[in-house]
C-alpha cells in the first residue's frame, strides 16, 4: 500500500510512519512542524519507501500519483499546544480534515481520522464506551481542541455516508513514550522531565482525577490494526487500566530515584475527572489490548528522556 500521514512528524505520526514501513508499505509524510519534529523522522532519511512533503493540511493539498490510504494525524494534541494555538487547532480539525477527506475521495483510497478521548469532554458516563455521546464545553478554553475533533468526526461519515468513502474513526486516550517533547504540557512527560531535572512535580488539582494511560507501541499497533481491518464506526484505543494521577507521579518518583517534591497547583477550567476506555470493540473486532504495563512504559520513556534532556540542558 501506498499510504499519506498528516502529522507525519509528530509523536505519533512519526511512529506510525515506522509500522507503516515495517511492513513494507510506502509512506508519504506531512507536517508543517508547528508540534512535530523534523528529528522525529531523521532516522527516515534516504529510505525508499518514504517521502517527506512539508506543507500545512489546513491549505490545499495536492498529491501526485496514487494512494490507498490518508491517514489524518495532523493537530496540536495537548493542553499547551492547542491553547497556544487554538485557531490552527480548530482550522485543522476543520479544514484540515476536509482536505484529507477530500484527497481520500479523489484518489478512491481509505481514510483514517486521528480523533480523540476528548470527545467526551468531562464525562458522565464511567468508562467511556463510543455509544457515549460525551460531556463538552463548547466555549471554554478546551472547546478549541474537543470541538475541532467532534466537528471531524461528524464530517468523516458525512464522507462516508455520502460519498461513499471507507472511513475510520478512532478515539485516542492518552499515549506516552519516546519522541514526546520535553515541554509538551503532557502529564507522563511533565512528570518525567521534573523528576529528571531535580524539580517539583506539579499535580493540577488534588491527584485524584485518573487517566489510562497506553505506550506508544500498543497504540500504534492498535491504530494499525484499525486501519487494516476496522469499520466507521468510532474506535476507542487506550488502555483500560486506570491510574489516578498521583500513583503516575509517586511512580515516576520511584522509577527515576528523585528526591523532589510533589507540588499541588489549581485545577484547570473543564479538566475531565476521569478517563478510561471501554475497549470492547477494540478487542472484539482487531483482536487488540494493550500490552506494555505502565511501569515497563514508564521505565523506557525514562530512559529516552535522559538521552534527550543531555542535548537539551547542554
Amino acid at each position: 500500500m501506498k499510504v499519506l500521514i498528516t502529522g507525519g512528524a509528530g509523536f505519533l505520526g512519526s511512529h506510525l510512519t515506522d509500522r507503516f514501513l515495517r511492513d513494507g508499505h510506502e509512506v508519504v509524510g506531512m507536517d508543517n512542524f508547528i508540534t512535530g519534529s523534523p528529528d522525529n523522522i531523521a532516522h527516515l532519511a534516504g529510505h525508499p519507501g518514504y517521502r517527506f512533503i512539508r506543507h500545512n493540511v489546513s491549505d490545499y493539498v495536492f498529491i501526485d500519483g496514487p494512494l490507498d490510504g490518508v491517514l489524518h494525524l495532523a493537530s496540536p494534541a495537548s493542553p499547551i499546544d492547542y491553547l497556544e494555538h487554538p485557531i490552527p487547532t480548530l482550522k485543522v480539525g476543520a479544514l484540515g480534515t476536509h482536505n484529507a477527506l477530500g484527497v481520500a475521495k479523489a484518489k478512491g483510497a481509505r481514510f483514517f481520522l486521528a480523533s480523540t478521548s476528548e470527545v467526551y469532554g468531562d464525562p458522565l458516563v464511567h468508562p467511556q464506551p463510543e455509544s457515549y455521546w460525551g460531556n463538552v464545553n463548547p466555549v471554554g478554553p478546551r472547546g478549541v481542541y474537543d470541538e475541532a475533533k467532534r466537528f471531524a468526526e461528524a464530517l468523516t461519515m458525512a464522507y462516508h455516508r455520502y460519498h461513499g468513502v471507507d472511513t475510520r474513526i478512532v478515539r485516542i486516550f492518552n499515549t506516552y513514550g519516546p519522541r514526546m517533547r520535553p515541554n509538551d504540557g503532557r502529564v507522563v512527560s511533565n512528570f518525567i522531565v521534573q523528576a529528571l531535572r531535580g524539580e517539583p512535580l506539579t499535580i493540577y488539582g488534588d491527584g485524584s482525577q485518573t487517566r489510562s494511560f497506553c505506550y506508544v507501541e500498543d497504540e500504534v499497533e492498535g491504530l494499525y490494526r484499525l486501519f487494516m481491518h476496522g469499520d466507521p464506526e468510532p474506535t476507542n484505543i487506550g488502555n483500560p487500566v486506570e491510574f489516578t494521577v498521583r500513583q503516575l507521579a509517586e511512580l515516576v518518583v520511584e522509577l527515576t530515584g528523585t528526591s523532589a517534591p510533589i507540588e499541588y497547583r489549581d485545577l484547570p477550567v473543564d479538566d475531565p475527572k476521569v478517563r478510561q476506555p471501554d475497549i470492547t470493540r477494540a478487542r472484539g473486532m482487531l483482536g487488540w489490548e494493550p500490552k506494555v504495563p505502565l511501569r515497563e512504559g514508564l521505565e523506557r520513556t525514562i530512559a529516552f528522556f535522559e538521552r534527550a534532556l543531555e542535548t537539551v540542558d547542554a
